[in-house]
């Protein structure tokens, strides 16, 4: 009996300190078996890659960067149409069905302004017609009572876009604000712009009056080409007539950097309008667009393509482009060169 007691004890402590096998079976069935995870599968292997110089890996960079693809750039504008230029080529950088018509509204005073610089001493009395003293703002108010110097009006127009001056300009040189019209376009034509038809000397919405993204950059960009039209144009602040300080409205002369200048336009019809010129370093380009509801936006977005543009790799094979320099204060001050009266006359 000792002996059959001594044999169960033993069976049973070698039962207790037996290793675990997931093989062994009991009565109950088999055995709960808990998995552990295997480290290999938590801690994955990254694939090896591949080592780049410091050069390429900048190159990349750039090209991803600049080559923001234009039908990228085009979901993010607010403008109908739109276009960016090469200044001293022409070439198309980024163009948004730069061929639509639509209202011009005041950026049409681009050549009003210019018919007038070519064709009028700066000392000229100009008259102030009723109809003229009449048209909504913008305005600087002129007295139909006073004449004015076709200088101050010149001014007014490019820089404070008032509707009276352009329109006593036009009475002044074509006796009427419709025969004006007609010289306006005809002058759209020797300039290249063969899709502008102006109705009147204002860009105020009128039937039949259009022109176009890829126009109004052809106009603006040849009438830069005239020293006189881009001095007037650049200046932020003018005196106006009655002694009062009257401010450009195109704000990218002071929000963005490399801006030479530009015309801004607004009716309900038109939307935002804008053409306008802009350098850094030896780059120059040209920006319009037509019918925007966020153009300083949309302008900003432009200029910046346009310049990313001109700087990527391929376009610009062959050239050394001029690094754009630090933000510099644009020059406003009162040195505006002004060309002789007998020298007005010269065309483009």
């Amino acid at each position: 009996m000792k002996a059959v007691t001594h044999s169960l004890i033993v069976l049973l402590v070698f039962c207790l300190c037996a290793p675990f096998s997931p093989r062994s079976v009991s009565a109950q069935g088999p055995p709960t078996v808990q998995k552990w995870p295997i480290i290999s599968t938590i801690h994955k292997r990254r694939p090896p890659v591949a080592k780049t110089s410091g050069h390429k890996r900048n190159r990349a960079a750039s090209i991803n960067k600049s080559a923001i693809s234009s039908t990228g750039l085009a979901r993010k504008l607010s403008a109908r149409s739109a276009i960016v230029i090469d200044a001293r080529t022409g070439r198309h950088l980024f163009s948004l069905d730069p061929n639509r018509p639509g209202q011009p509204a005041s950026t049409i005073k681009v050549l009003t302004g210019l018919i007038a610089i070519q064709q009028l001493n700066n000392r000229d009395q100009v008259p102030v017609s009723r109809r003229a003293a009449r048209m909504p703002r913008s305005k600087v108010y002129l007295d139909p009572r006073r004449s004015y110097h076709a200088n101050d009006l010149i001014d007014s127009v490019l820089v404070a876009s008032a509707n009276d001056a352009s329109v006593a300009l036009a009475e002044k040189m074509a006796g009427s604000e419709k025969a004006f019209a007609k010289m306006m376009t005809s002058k759209a034509r020797q300039l290249g712009a063969f899709r502008t038809i102006c109705k009147n000397a204002s860009g105020l919405t009128a039937k039949g009056q259009q022109t176009t993204a890829r126009d109004l950059a052809t106009i603006f960009n040849k009438a830069m080409k005239n020293k006189e039209f881009a001095a007037r144009i650049q200046r932020a602040t003018m005196k106006g007539m009655d002694g009062t300080t009257l401010r450009n409205h195109n704000k990218a002369l002071w929000r963005i950097d490399g801006a030479q200048g530009g015309k801004t336009g607004y009716t309900y019809a038109a939307r935002q309008t804008y053409v306008g010129k802009f350098k850094r370093g030896q780059t120059e380009i040209v920006v319009a667009l037509l019918g925007s509801s966020s153009m300083w936006k949309d302008i900003s977005r432009l200029v910046e393509y346009g310049f990313a543009e001109k700087q990527r790799p391929g376009r610009a094979a062959g050239r050394k482009l001029a690094a754009a320099g630090p933000r510099r204060q644009q020059q406003h001050g009162p040195g505006i060169p002004v060309l002789a009266d007998r020298s007005k006359i010269a065309q483009l």
